[in-house]
Order: C-alpha cells, then structure tokens, then sequence
C-alpha cells in the first residue's frame, strides 16, 4: 500500500490587460475575452464579466462531472442541463445554486450521480474549501 502523498501539480492560464476593462486569457491554448458592460465606465460589453467565467466554470465542471460518472456507471444521460445562479453579497458571491435537469435517469439513481459528481467536480471541491490566495509581483 503506497502512503505517500498524492501529486501535486499546477495548472495556468494568462491574461493580457487589453484597454478599458477587457482582458484576452489564454486557457489552454483557447482564447476567452472577459469585459464588463457597457453600463460600466470603461466596459465595452465584448466579453462575459470575471463572476460570470466563474459560474461557467461551476456549470461547465459539474456538467462534465456528471457525465464521467455516469459513463463510468454505464448510466445514460438524456437532456442533461445544468444552471448555475450566484447570489451576490456585497462584492463577492456567498452563495451558488446548482440546478440540474435531465430527462433520464430520475430518482436515486439521479440522486447517486449527483452525489458522485459532488465529489468529482473540481471547481466546486474547491470552493467548497477554499485555497489559500498569494498575489506576487514578478518582473
């Protein structure tokens, strides 16, 4: 039995300050622009806001967190859809509302999915938990 530590290991993403309060952030080697509103001074509403890349994020990773642990049950999933809502306090989210909908399966067999994914996801493992933040200034 191996009682080392798991592997740590870390991952990036760049951005690029691009005038007024647009950003291009290099992803993987995709392309995400993210802008605030016209509403906002200096917004040119070209992009989705920072807060809402966050709820695509939660979206995005408890989708896919779903789909992986049904296919590795050999569950089919039909119309999965999965909708995340930030409540806002003050300048920060105090909390987020993860609403799934699918046509198949239903139930507890729904329930053990979710409940699987809740501990696949890591976004939301990470939220529910969250890491320590170090902001450095580099040359």
């Amino acid at each position: 039995m191996d009682l080392s530590e798991p592997e740590v290991s870390e991952r990036s993403v760049h951005a690029r300050w691009d005038g007024g309060l647009r950003v291009h952030v290099d992803a993987g080697g995709f392309e995400i622009v993210s802008d605030e509103p016209d509403s906002v001074p200096g917004g040119s509403g070209t992009g989705p806001q920072p807060t809402e890349l966050l709820l695509a994020s939660i979206a995005s990773c408890f989708t896919i967190a779903l789909a992986y642990t049904a296919a590795k049950r050999n569950i089919e999933l039909k119309d999965l859809f999965v909708d995340v809502t930030g409540r806002y306090d003050g300048p920060r989210f105090d909390a987020f509302r993860i609403a799934v909908r699918v046509r198949e399966p239903r139930d507890a067999q729904l329930t053990r999915l979710i409940e699987a994914a809740k501990r696949v996801c890591y976004v939301t493992r990470t939220l529910s938990e969250p890491p320590k933040i170090d902001v450095v200034v580099e040359e």
